[in-house]
Formats: structure tokens, sequence, C-alpha cells
């Protein structure tokens, strides 16, 4: 990896810079929770309004597509229909724009009242420090909401990290795991896609970053085994040991 030619450094964040456990057994209930109440209480402004009427668009996308969703009932409060469905998109993990959406407005009263706060690994800040030392501009791609995104870093264990990003990218750019994502990205931030690397523990996406011409890496933390893959490995952002399938299986060979 011809680091020299790096210019920037595009992260993803669940499982990459924040623990999983904390997206799934922290930030998903909280939104779980608080959703019916938000739009009982947020429901009659227009900004929510669109967001019900983003649902509903997406839910007869669904019933076209032979999927199963709840019912979008006519006979009561349009806030019934779209907790049920936004409850249903959860359940099966949608990179929902709308529902992403949704989650950051509820997560931004959560952190702003105290209630939550966010966790990144613990070579995370000093690794956000040294790349902006040396000149590197940090970018984000998370298929949560910018404001999602932008509430994590600004809340965290470590203290506010927003200072040293400087783009945010989510799912209204595109589907992290098409290549025409990752030159769209390229294209904003300004620099040719060669110049950036891109940092994710799904394979799918750093798959997709490869073939729109990106540097790569495979985050796998916490002792987890990666999925098969010839992707440079990294498992802390301290020790930067990247690997690749090539090289660990020639070092296979040498111990036999």
């Amino acid at each position: 990896m011809a680091k020299s030619s790096i210019r920037v450094l595009l992260l993803d964040i669940e499982g990459t810079t924040t623990p999983v456990d904390f997206v799934h057994r922290t930030l998903f209930p909280f939104a779980r929770k608080h959703l019916h109440e938000f739009l009982l209480r947020e429901g009659k402004g227009s900004e929510v309004r669109s967001l019900m009427a983003a649902l509903r668009a997406e839910r007869e996308l669904d019933v076209h597509d032979l999927q199963d969703p709840p019912a979008w009932s006519e006979s009561e409060d349009a806030i019934e229909s779209a907790t049920r469905y936004a409850l249903w998109l959860m359940d099966r993990d949608r990179k929902s724009t709308a529902l992403k959406w949704l989650q950051g407005k509820i997560w931004e009263e959560g952190y702003l009242s105290g209630e939550l706060r966010s966790t990144v690994y613990e070579d995370v800040p000093k690794t956000l420090n040294q790349w902006q030392s040396e000149g590197r501009t940090i970018a984000i791609y998370s298929s949560g909401s910018i404001l999602a995104q932008k509430l994590l870093f600004a809340h965290t264990n470590a203290g506010d990290l927003t200072s040293f990003i400087s783009f945010y990218f989510d799912t209204t750019t595109g589907p992290k795991t098409e290549a025409d994502s990752y030159r769209a990205i390229a294209g904003a931030i300004g620099v040719a896609p060669g110049e950036i690397l891109f940092y994710s523990d799904v394979t799918a996406e750093v798959d997709a970053a490869r073939v729109a011409g990106m540097l790569t890496a495979l985050c796998v933390r916490e002792g987890e085994a990666p999925e098969p893959n010839d992707h440079p490995i990294i498992r802390s952002f301290d020790s930067e040991r990247e690997d690749s399938r090539e090289g660990r299986e020639e070092r296979e060979k040498t111990r036999r």
C-alpha cells in the first residue's frame, strides 16, 4: 500500500471506529423505545410528514417486490402505520434512507439530553489526530444518516472528535456495496479514487471501493475472524498491521 499517495482516509463507523455492540445494543434499542413518542410529538411538522410519506412510498415498493410489510391503514392516524413499518424495517436492519433519518433525529434528542454517549475504539482519537497532523483529509461513509454520524463523533467517550472530520457521506450518495457510490465520494471530495484509502469491516463494501479504484483495508476488530478476502487487514489503527490473504498463506507455509 503506497501510503505516500494517500490524501484521504474514508472510514466506515460500525466495526471500524465504533464497536458493533454500541450500535446494536445501545443506539438501535434507543430508537425503538422512543420511535412512537417521537412521531406523536413531531408528526404534525412538515419535516416528519415528509419522512412518513417517504416511508409509505418505500412500503409500496416492498409490496410491489412481493415483500410482506405491515399494513398501512387508511382508517387510522398515519403515525401508527409509520411506527409499525419503521419497526419492521429495523427488524430487518434495512439501510433505508428515511429510516436512518428518523433514527438520527431520535438519537439527537438522546445525545443532547445526555442519555446517550457514543463509544469509539481506544486507538481512534490519536489516529485521527495523527492523520490530520500529516495533512490528510478524513471522511466518513456510513449507512447511518449524516446527522447521526456527526452526533456520534461529537459525543464520544473521548470527547468531541468532529474537528478531525471534513466530509460525511450516507446512503443519499448511494449504496455502500456499489462502486458508483465511491466514485461519487471521490468526486465530491475532489480527488482521484486512487488517492483514497477506505476502511470498513464489510468485505462487500471494500470490494466495491476497490472496483471504483480506491485503496482498501478490511477492519477486523475484537478478535473476529475475517471473511475470505484479498484486502489488507488491520486489527487496530495503532498497529496499522495491514495484511493480505496471500501474505497470510505464505507465512502459514513457512510455519509448516
